[in-house]
């Protein structure tokens, strides 16, 4: 800035100065205030003071000096401070607010495309590989993945529940089509029978087991991350909309607009007085600092452990390949299980009948996704990661909120006059208190007393939320889904993703793609990602052709949730 510039601004303060001390002896008229009071208030300025005159009447903003407030003025203005607080605070959140909403609705929207895609893998894999059953399979595939998208999004379903039952109507089909391939039409009572012996028999190994294992290092971590993330845009929407006390509500009064029943219009709050003002009105909102910073750490943590079989993406998209793992591991023990099945449940009554088929038509072979490579492309944990690089920078918020406001949009700036709930001056000589509840004893602007039973509730939530967070924390022993009657055994795993662990399936069919998070294209699908198998018994020849998805996997849809706990279409 060059000489002559800097002296005019100079100058120019030096005069606002000046008029600003001269008004605070004695405004000669209140017309000023009478312009701002119906703009800002859409007040009738119809028994408005035109100017100064005693107000004995006056609760807050009393003076010794003549005033250009009326009694009602003084409700009206105090009305105002409430409001004026509050669109400080919605301002100032609203950025963290619009962050949480548009991830969890982003994390929404791609757990729902990623379930889509999964259920479309599996239902591939029956249409091209297990034809004969594929229609039959149908129903259960798709009771399976819209079971999958509620336990996601917080409806109260067992995991071990759905996928044992998705075992159990899988087996009827397996022996009937696979393990007693002759034309048949085995009676509803012989069905239901084999049904209800599979966890008996356990035709299929421990592959329903390593399922179970995998739904719950996957599912619950995902669904505790989702429902955390509910949480925090309940905590933003509750303190924009705190209720602040009478206390509060006379300071406000006095910084704001008392200046104003003086003709000071123009004035703003000294900076320690304003601080002392805000802190003492926010020291309930400031006791919710140390548990939003644990909060996003362990927002935090969670998300860095969600990586190989904790991982949702890699468990869903690979789920195919662990149910032709267990067709076939029940195909090779099909004499064994025949006997067994037969002890059991006895002959079935067999007729000759057309097993209904999967039918193809070329002009509908666009039941294809397109899916991007892993390199170079946006995942679902990139897109974590991003996201929690954002929300750290918020840690501090409800601790720094009170100075944030001050400095940002209410006190003056430093160094210039200000008015300090009596006066203006040049500086504010009272002590200045620092955040929460404990530092208000001290405060000479705010009287704080007891405590907020809103806020202490958010805490409680806040506590319960991070309990759940750590609870899915990188420590194997707490991410197993112990496995009840129907299957004896609960997989021991660590954090890596191995062949044990069923990531890879038998091993070369692993689906090594994944979902981009924008652009979805749910019209295609690359059907070499799924894995073929060539097998001849007795003469049948299961169908290898690849030539494109049966009209039972077209019709496959992931039904809408009809109790997502997520704000929807902000992404």
């Amino acid at each position: 800035m060059d000489r002559p510039t800097w002296s005019v601004g100079y100058c120019c303060l030096l005069l606002l100065a000046l008029v600003v001390f001269t008004r605070s002896e004695g405004v000669q008229s209140c017309e000023e205030v009478r312009k701002l009071f119906q703009w800002r208030l859409v007040g009738a300025v119809k028994g408005l003071p035109y100017s100064p005159r005693p107000g004995p009447d006056l609760q807050v903003c009393i003076s010794e000096k003549p005033t250009c407030c009326t009694r009602k003025m003084e409700e009206r203005y105090q009305i105002a401070a409430r409001q004026d607080i509050q669109q400080v605070l919605q301002a100032s959140s609203s950025t963290l607010k619009f962050l949480i909403s548009r991830n969890a609705a982003a994390f929404q929207e791609t757990l729902e495309t990623l379930i889509r895609q999964a259920e479309n893998y599996t239902s591939i894999l029956f249409c091209n590989t297990y034809r004969n059953m594929a229609l039959e399979a149908a129903a259960s595939v798709q009771e399976f993945f819209t079971d999958v998208g509620l336990y996601l999004f917080g409806v109260d379903v067992n995991p071990e529940e759905f996928v044992n039952r998705f075992f159990d109507s899988l087996f009827p089909l397996v022996y009937n089509h696979l393990i007693n391939p002759a034309v048949t039409d085995s009676s509803l009572e012989h069905s239901e029978c084999i049904r209800m012996a599979r966890r008996d028999i356990s035709p299929f190994g421990n592959i329903p087991q390593r399922v179970m294992g995998q739904m719950g290092r996957s599912l619950l971590p995902s669904r505790t991350f989702l429902q955390a993330l509910n949480l925090g845009i309940e905590v933003i929407n509750t303190t924009d909309h705190l209720h602040f006390s009478r206390e509060c509500g006379r300071a406000l009064l006095r910084m704001q607009y008392c200046p104003h029943c003086r003709g000071l219009t123009l004035s703003k709050p000294c900076m320690g007085y304003c601080l002392n003002v805000v802190r003492g009105c926010l020291a309930h909102m400031a006791e919710l600092h140390p548990h939003w910073h644990a909060y996003i750490r362990s927002l935090e943590e969670l998300s860095d452990a969600m990586h190989g079989t904790y991982d949702i993406e890699h468990v869903l998209l690979n789920f195919h390949l662990l149910v032709n793992d267990a067709v076939m591991q029940a195909h090779l023990d099909g004499q064994k299980l025949s006997e067994q099945v037969n002890k059991i449940c006895g002959h079935p009554i067999r007729t000759p009948t057309e097993s209904p088929r999967c039918s193809f038509d070329g002009s509908k072979e666009k039941l294809r996704m397109k899916i991007s490579a892993r390199n170079g492309e946006e995942t679902l944990a990139s897109r974590r990661k991003e996201f929690i690089n954002s929300l750290r920078l918020h840690r501090t918020f409800y601790g720094g909120l009170a100075d944030q406001l001050c400095v940002n949009d209410l006190a003056a700036a430093e160094g210039l006059p200000c008015w300090d709930g009596e006066d203006i001056v040049k500086s504010y000589t009272q002590r200045v208190v620092g955040n929460g509840i404990k530092a208000q004893s001290g405060n000479p602007e705010v009287k704080v007393k007891g405590t907020d039973p809103v806020i202490n509730q958010i805490i409680d939530k806040l506590k319960h939320v991070i309990q759940l967070l750590q609870g899915r924390s990188p420590k194997p022993d707490k991410w197993e889904l112990h496995v009840g009657s129907g299957g004896g055994m609960a997989e021991q795993v660590s954090g890596d993703c191995d062949d044990e662990d069923g990531c890879g399936g038998s091993g070369s069919g692993e689906v090594k793609r994944t979902l981009k998070i924008t652009d979805w294209m749910p019209d295609e699908m690359n059907l070499s990602d799924v894995k073929q198998i060539h097998h001849t018994d007795g003469g049948n020849t299961l169908d290898t052709a690849g030539a494109g998805c049966a009209a039972a996997a077209e019709s496959m849809t992931f039904p809408l949730m009809g109790a997502l706990m997520l704000l929807p279409g902000l992404w």
